[in-house]
């Protein structure tokens, strides 16, 4: 089955970005962009916005800091505009840390030394020493699901699995306690409000209100590691430091450890790159198998294959469809002249379907040869620093659910809606039934283990 969208009655000039109706499916108009030019320049947020849709000119403008530069900051809060004096009288009034750009919104160096700070936490060890935690809560999951279709009445994969899962694995990476799970999710949900969205004013400062009292929570845990160090991400995060042996330091930043501000900033952001994108990846994944029999049928024999149904869900869902940029002086994107100053973004998702790359790229394929080409975790020095964490939540899940599940179907095919968000792109809700393997004759347990 493939998802190749139909444009026979598409106008681009039909286009708004913002648009919930373009939002639930806007690949027909990513496909008619990659044809009719290399940047699409559309109105958006007060201006013009050029959207860059074919792969080799995204992945180029990605690797090209010089030239496109990631100080995007929509939640600056410099300015004169309303939404920026309101803002910044919020976080007087609430005490909250002002926002500081760390690895999404500025540029090497100085994001080099975030980057790099940062992977002290996030090591493959680190991540590898999460599997059994990652393991653990899919099996739990799982049950749950089984048990709750036991009756044939469909179950809400979204808020039941996809949601669940990221925010207590990131939970645990966090050490955050079960009984504010809770509110972890509430802060993540604020952190993403208005991102990709055209939500009003006071929504976008209801949402910083969540925000501060996120700061406040993570304030205090870290002042209690530099007392107390743990055994956790935090811990990790507060001591930090760039080495003099390090060839490429900055002299004047060896030793410096991350400042509450900084160290906020990077929580928040793993925040939602570990829950609202993986949270996504999975939602898609499962509608994926489950609207290719094929594939659903080739896991369930080889759940080994997981690793190739994860990269493949990743390339057609791209969770986070693309990246803002704004192009530092007068550059050329294909034959499409930009012009300094100009707002663009980078979307991932119509680079993924590019067809000078992929054949028949809206087709479901796992193992295609080239798979690891997708752009959905960016490129250069901005690729994703939790994108081992989602491969390793992703791939856990289809092996699992390759184990231990015999069917899975989606009941609400005709009604699924997306998020209204370009960026962050992901299903609301998911209908599901499932039902359990058999126990092997032999005497498995299901999970593909013998018996003792």
């Amino acid at each position: 089955m493939t998802e190749s969208p139909d444009t026979s009655n598409t106008q681009l000039d039909e286009f708004n970005i913002f648009d919930p109706g373009v939002q639930q499916c806007p690949h027909m108009y990513y496909a008619m962009m990659r044809e009719e030019t290399a940047a699409y320049e559309t109105r958006a947020m007060g201006g013009s916005l050029f959207l860059v849709t074919r792969h080799g000119d995204v992945a180029d403008a990605a690797l090209d800091h010089s030239h496109f530069s990631s100080r995007f900051d929509t939640g600056s809060m410099e300015g004169n505009s309303e939404f920026s004096q309101r803002l910044k009288q919020l976080y007087e009034d609430e005490g909250g840390y002002e926002p500081v750009g760390t690895m999404l919104t500025v540029d090497p160096p100085v994001h080099t030394r975030y980057r790099r700070l940062v992977a002290q936490a996030f090591t493959p060890k680190a991540i590898a020493n999460l599997e059994p935690v990652v393991r653990s809560l899919t099996a739990e999951l799982l049950d749950n699901l089984i048990q709750a279709s036991s009756d044939g009445a469909p179950i809400d994969f979204v808020e039941s699995f996809a949601v669940p899962l990221p925010v207590r694995v990131m939970a645990k990476a966090l050490n955050v306690p079960d009984d504010r799970l809770k509110d972890f999710k509430r802060w993540s949900d604020a952190s993403v409000a208005g991102i990709g969205t055209n939500i009003s004013i006071d929504e976008r400062l209801d949402a910083e209100r969540e925000v501060i009292e996120f700061q406040k929570y993570f304030a205090a845990q870290l002042e209690r590691r530099r007392i107390t160090p743990e055994d956790d991400l935090l811990t990790a995060l507060v001591g930090a430091t760039i080495e003099r042996e390090d060839s490429e330091a900055d002299e004047e930043l060896v030793g410096v450890p991350l400042n509450v501000n900084e160290m906020l900033s990077i929580i928040q952001q793993l925040l939602v790159a570990g829950n609202e994108t993986t949270t996504h990846l999975l939602g898609e994944m499962f509608r994926l198998l489950a609207e290719n029999r094929g594939e659903w049928e080739a896991l369930r024999s080889e759940p080994e294959r997981s690793s190739e149904v994860v990269e493949e869900a990743l390339r057609l869902a791209a969770p986070t469809q693309g990246m803002f940029r704004i192009a530092t002086e007068d550059v050329e994107v294909g034959s499409e002249f930009i012009a300094a100053g100009s707002r663009m973004v980078l979307l991932y998702a119509a680079a993924n379907r590019d067809p000078n790359v992929w054949e028949d790229p809206d087709a479901f394929q796992p193992g295609r040869e080239n798979s690891a080409a997708h752009l959905s975790f960016g490129r250069g020095p901005h690729f994703c620093v939790g994108a081992g964490l989602a491969r390793l939540e992703a791939r856990i899940v289809a092996e699992e659910m390759g184990r231990r599940l015999e069917s899975i179907e989606v009941t609400n095919s005709e009604q699924l809606r997306y998020h209204p968000s370009f960026v962050l792109r992901g299903l609301q809700r998911l209908d599901v039934t499932v039902s359990a393997k058999e126990v092997s004759d032999h005497g498995g347990d299901g999970h593909g283990n013998e018996p003792i």
